[in-house]
């Protein structure tokens, strides 16, 4: 059975509008069924370089770190509040949550920390109840946190723009919030 030319251009086009955003190639092969060797292809013609190697940041930690985890947040919430208002596949919601969230940096003159690719493995972690979203118990804001660690019988979480740590608001790198 031969596959059909118009799947397979919207394989392009989905796979070709990732790179343009910067994603990974295990991004790239997760979200679309095309070759790696073609993927790689598509890579250079767009980028005219191949693409990164290494391995994809896997920790969860990295999303509960202050600055990260309002960036994290602040995605989160812009891809649950998509999912529960659009029918949209997938990668699609992906890629409009996180131009949405590009969007809301750059509109209030911040570096945005979250790259395509985190975003990726942030809904991956949310989707495999490893992250969710908690309620903050002061300001009524959803934020991501471990699943299971705040709650309804656990602990009550307070967010990090309620209580910031002692040194919230002391760093000069791109994204930093002040």
């Amino acid at each position: 059975m031969s596959k059909s030319l118009i799947a397979e251009n919207q394989q392009l086009q989905q796979a070709m509008r990732l790179i343009a955003l910067g994603a990974r190639m295990a991004v790239l092969e997760s979200e679309t069924s095309l070759s790696h060797e073609r993927l790689v292809r598509l890579h250079r013609e767009i980028t005219g370089q191949s693409p990164s190697k290494g391995q994809l940041p896997y920790s969860t930690d990295w999303f509960l770190a202050w600055q990260p985890n309002i960036h994290s947040s602040l995605f989160m919430n812009i891809h649950e509040r998509l999912d529960k208002s659009l029918a949209l596949p997938s990668t699609e919601l992906l890629i409009k949550a996180w131009e949405l969230y590009r969007e809301e940096m750059v509109s209030q003159g911040v570096e945005p920390m979250l790259s395509i690719t985190r975003a990726w493995r942030l809904v991956k972690f949310v989707h495999s109840d490893m992250l969710c979203l908690t309620l903050c118990t002061q300001c009524g804001g959803h934020f991501v946190t471990h699943t299971h660690e705040y709650g309804p019988g656990f602990k009550p979480f307070v967010c990090g723009l309620c209580e910031p740590p002692a040194r919230a608001g002391k760093s000069k790198r791109a994204g930093a919030i002040h």
